[in-house]
């Protein structure tokens, strides 16, 4: 018989606590405050794992998921939660990290970004495969807990038109040659063009190739093949297209950028996350700021509109390169780049950068230890010595509070604000901004 348990809290992944005999067991489907029947699918040493399978007094908070494929689909985990109260749990997830593992309070807690919250993917990878048993291709997201393709032919969260796109890709899938062969169809959309880029494990044949100029001509997009690594990615057909590219209109700035190129998923939310940023950096001619972790100028550019003269560091060559000729393409002398590894960073390689009057962080999920630790410490540095204020966008909140507690309290800065930013809707992921000051 499937025990009974009552949910006391959501994880920080949107899974449901409960305890068995003392035992914490995390229960997918179920949410705060509601009893549940559950189903033990794997018992650790610590904890077990279960799913719900009758909601027997649910929560008031509990909304029907908009996707018939949740619940199958590993792409969402959040969609049986009400909107604004996905929001209240990833702004608990950001508090509850900084006071746990920054051991750190911010003075102010900012109101959260949101936008829409559906059809606002404007990047995913897809997964692709040829299933016999299925009958043809499947295309789309794994399954939770799987390496199976869901049997999906939309999705709520991509774009319309690109979720338009999954039931055509199937079809496509199954007439190729070389079906077996296309892994993944990773999808980019820009304001002006669509593109899928397509893994190639073998070329395809020369049929191949007319159906799939045929599917780009019908559906308005561009294709394009990738056979190896990232540099091997190159348009397929059609030869001439828009090119890829998002606009800041608030800061007068178009970015173009290829397929494979990091961007945002979440175009809306990222213009809010800029406009946030730059309010909180409040760069002034004459300052000196460094952009660490830069991309292609994201964050870099709205900075030099400013008038400030800003030098942004990035690991990547070819995303120095694109922010480059980012910087260029907007008329922004002020911008400088370099390439270097950050998480190499030492206190004598920031020393040699030069004085900062500012900084703005925003570094992948594993954080940017190394940079707040090479800061001068509070004890050797003058006012003039040290950036005096750092604004820090985050994608994983464990990461910016262990950073918070090296900035805190060894580095001599105060956490002034910090909140979170819904990039992700109806995930468990939670994107943050913060904002010290010296």
């Amino acid at each position: 018989m499937n025990p009974v348990v009552d949910i006391l809290s959501l994880d920080h992944e949107g899974h449901g606590i409960a305890r068995i005999d003392g035992k914490v067991t995390f229960v997918d489907g179920a949410l705060a405050g509601e009893r549940a029947e559950i189903a033990i699918y794997r018992k650790h040493a610590k904890y077990n794992s279960a799913n719900a399978v009758a909601i027997l007094k649910a929560s008031a908070q509990r909304t029907e998921p908009r996707c018939k494929y949740f619940g199958r689909c590993g792409g969402c985990s959040m969609q049986h939660l009400e909107a604004s109260a996905q929001l209240a749990a990833k702004q608990r997830v950001l508090e509850d990290n900084l006071a746990r593992i920054g051991k750190v309070k911010p003075d102010v807690m900012l109101p959260a970004l949101h936008g829409p919250s559906w059809g606002y993917r404007t990047r995913a990878r897809l997964s692709a495969r040829w299933v016999d048993k299925k009958g043809g291709g499947l295309v789309g997201f794994r399954e939770k807990r799987s390496s199976f393709i869901a049997d999906m032919a939309s999705c709520e969260v991509l774009t319309p038109d690109v979720s338009a796109l999954i039931q055509p890709l199937r079809d496509l899938i199954g007439m190729l040659s070389n079906a077996d062969r296309i892994p993944q169809i990773e999808v980019a959309v820009g304001e002006h063009v669509t593109v899928l880029v397509f893994r190639l494990l073998e070329p395809w044949s020369e049929e191949d190739a007319d159906l799939v100029r045929a599917f780009a001509d019908r559906h308005h997009v561009q294709i394009w093949e990738q056979a190896k690594g990232p540099d091997t990615v190159r348009p397929f057909w059609p030869d001439i297209a828009p090119e890829l590219s998002y606009s800041l209109p608030e800061f007068d700035l178009v970015m173009p950028f290829k397929p494979t190129e990091f961007t945002q998923v979440n175009t809306g939310i990222n213009r809010a996350l800029v406009s946030r940023a730059m309010r909180l950096l409040n760069p002034q001619p004459g300052e000196r700021i460094a952009d660490l972790f830069c991309g292609l100028g994201n964050f870099t550019l709205p900075i030099a509109r400013s008038g400030a003269e800003v030098h942004g560091i990035e690991g990547s060559t070819e995303l120095v390169a694109r922010a480059r000729e980012n910087a260029l393409r907007n008329r922004l002398p002020n911008a400088h780049f370099a390439v270097d590894n950050l998480f190499e960073m030492t206190p004598e390689k920031f020393a040699a950068l030069g004085h900062f009057d500012k900084l703005l962080i925003d570094p992948p999920r594993s954080g940017a230890i190394e940079v707040v630790k090479s800061l001068p410490d509070c004890a050797e540095s003058g006012e003039g010595h040290a950036p005096r204020r750092i604004v820090y966008v985050s994608c994983d909140p464990a990461t910016l509070a262990r950073d918070a507690e090296v900035l805190c309290h060894v580095k001599g800065y105060r956490l002034e604000a910090a909140g979170v930013a819904n990039m992700f809707p109806h995930t468990a992921h939670v994107e943050s901004i913060a904002l010290f000051e010296r």
